[in-house]
């Protein structure tokens, strides 16, 4: 429940002393239940006046009415008549039941009927929304609930897709998960153009394996592109005038501030699209043009592929399964953001035996639940990082440990530590390649001799398009493609062309390109004695390791991709 009155959330002397005076002048409060309410304040401090007022045993109606005569705001006893239904159908029952308020008409008027004075700065938005002034008015959190949980099942039998809260999808297990149906709420002729264009949006990204969407504010139109297969193509332009609204219906689906445009903002959006559950990552930041919006799609479906499909080749796929079988150390898979890390490790996770291994995980965020394991959020605001979950975790009895990421040299440390001591830890790294991982965790501060002690390997990656099947040309290679593919054996290649099933790209789905760096004991040695990352680099290649360019090379000499996509993913 939402505090009563804002006038207490800070309150100074003089509103409270305000507050019980009027209560008691009217009769409402007498010696002994103000008494009461004092006692309770001391031992309750932070908690409003008013909802401790209530809690005593006051009307909650008479204490509200009090709180609307200190901040000089109308109260309202809201009835189905004073409902401002168009207003609310325009800002959404969601936005509604997000902030307790309810738009209402009184006189001709519309006010944002709320529990709290604190309130006010949402009238701006529904003044934008409806084109003209939008006045203030208080009433009872009982009041406002029960008519928007009646209005809530009326939406659910009419229009569903204009709810956040309630559930769109038609199975059992979507509406237990409070999933929304965007598809349905895409096709519902009664939809606002809003609601059908953001739903529409998503539904086609899941339909396209888009992995983000973007809406982008411009001069005179509002662009959307989606990102597929690592690269961005443009989708449509939408009127620049229905852009706020397009922000707004996302960031009440995301559970985040409408009102607040100056800052950055995160959230999360669980839809059912095209029959499967999807995860939406909603980012939001302000530009001079308007707000852009970013949402990345978490397909669950991404997690369930197996090591065998991500493209390794079969010695590397038997060396990194070796890896994984490890009892204890520490593997790294190290690329830019983007790159397939977490499919990879979710992947490896899925290889091992959850039944008899405890495996658990430290995550920011969780992107995609998996059965048998535990999963640990980490949440910087209130001081669960990284090193202190993973602290935490060291105690729980852990076989497996996948650490989200090693970013500064305390989660570094623990993770070394945890290594050591018979763990097995899976985390990543933001390097160009493997080599320069090892440097790395020296750079931040760890001893080289426990470096070279407790790291096993490293896989560095990015994933390249596949070129397309259906349009795909076997040609010679030109004297460029075989220059850099000389010794491959190389009579034909593959050239991307363009299709309508590729939208004219020449690529479709992606593949893993990997670089495996296994520790050996002349590798160990030379990380003991700190060297450069060049001296390094060229001992891996000596010992043995691929780098990403030779296997991606390898991959065009198989027809899976081109050379030109190689060249442009690695150095």
């Amino acid at each position: 429940m939402k505090p009563l009155s804002s006038i207490i959330l800070q309150p100074t002397e003089s509103h409270a002393q305000k507050l019980l005076q009027l209560l008691k002048n009217n009769g409402s409060l007498d010696e002994e239940g103000l008494q009461l309410v004092l006692k309770m304040q001391h031992q309750s401090r932070g908690r409003p006046l008013a909802t401790l007022l209530v809690d005593a045993g006051v009307n909650e109606e008479l204490v509200q009415r009090a709180v609307a005569e200190i901040a000089n705001v109308p109260f309202v006893k809201i009835e189905a008549k004073h409902l401002a239904h168009d207003v609310i159908e325009r800002v959404g029952l969601s936005w509604c039941n997000e902030h307790t308020v309810l738009p209402v008409s009184v006189d001709g008027k519309i006010f944002i009927a709320s529990v709290t004075v604190d309130e006010l700065f949402l009238t701006n938005d529904v003044r934008m929304e409806v084109g003209h002034d939008v006045g203030q008015m208080l009433s009872t959190n009982h009041s406002i609930v029960s008519i928007l949980e009646q209005l809530g099942r009326e939406s659910d039998k009419h229009n569903p897709s204009l709810t956040k809260s309630q559930v769109f999808s038609q199975d059992d297990e979507a509406e237990s998960s409070g999933a929304i149906d965007l598809e349905k709420a895409a096709n519902d002729a009664e939809s606002s153009p809003v609601v059908r264009l953001v739903g529409e949006m998503i539904t086609r990204a899941v339909r396209e394996d888009a992995s983000d969407v973007h809406f982008e504010p411009g001069d005179g139109s509002s662009h959307i592109r989606f990102r597929i297969d690592g690269v961005l193509h443009e989708l449509m332009h939408s009127p620049k005038s229905q852009h706020g609204s397009v922000v707004s219906r996302t960031k009440i689906l995301a559970n985040l501030d409408i009102a607040e445009r100056r800052l950055p903002q995160d959230g999360r959006i669980r839809a059912t699209v095209l029959g499967r559950p999807i995860d939406l990552r909603v980012s939001t930041v302000p530009t001079p043009k308007g707000e852009k919006v970013v949402m990345r799609l978490l397909d669950d479906r991404n997690i369930r592929i197996g090591l065998d499909e991500l493209g390794f080749k079969d010695d590397a796929l038997a060396a990194w399964k070796e890896e994984i079988a490890s009892p204890h150390g520490i593997i790294l898979v190290t690329g830019p953001t983007g790159c397939g890390k977490t499919t990879t490790l979710y992947s490896s996770l899925q290889e091992m035996d959850r039944k008899r291994l405890n495996i658990s995980t430290v995550e920011d965020p969780v992107e995609y639940e998996l059965s048998g394991v535990t999963q640990i959020q980490v949440h910087d605001k209130i001081d669960m990082t990284f090193s202190r979950a993973l602290r935490a975790l060291l105690r729980q009895d852990p076989d497996v440990v996948l650490l989200g990421e090693i970013r500064d040299m305390e989660t570094a440390s623990v993770a070394i530590q945890a290594a050591m001591t018979g763990h097995l830890v899976l985390s990543t790294l933001h390097t160009n390649d493997a080599p320069s991982s090892l440097t790395r965790l020296i750079n931040i501060g760890i001893e080289p001799f426990l470096v070279a002690s407790a790291v096993n390997g490293v896989l560095a990656q990015r994933l390249a398009r596949r070129v397309c099947s259906k349009c795909v040309k076997m040609e010679v290679p030109t004297e460029k493609e075989a220059k850099v593919l000389a010794g491959l054996g190389c009579e034909q290649v593959p050239h991307a062309v363009g299709c309508t099933a590729c939208r004219g790209s020449g690529y479709a789905g992606r593949l893993g390109v990997y670089e495996l760096l296994i520790m050996d004991d002349e590798l160990r040695d030379a990380i003991a004695s700190n060297p450069t990352i060049t001296s390094f680099r060229n001992l891996a290649l000596e010992r043995g390791m691929k780098n990403l360019r030779h296997d991606g090379f390898a991959k065009v000499a198989d027809g899976l991709t081109t050379v030109d996509e190689i060249l442009r993913l690695t150095a």
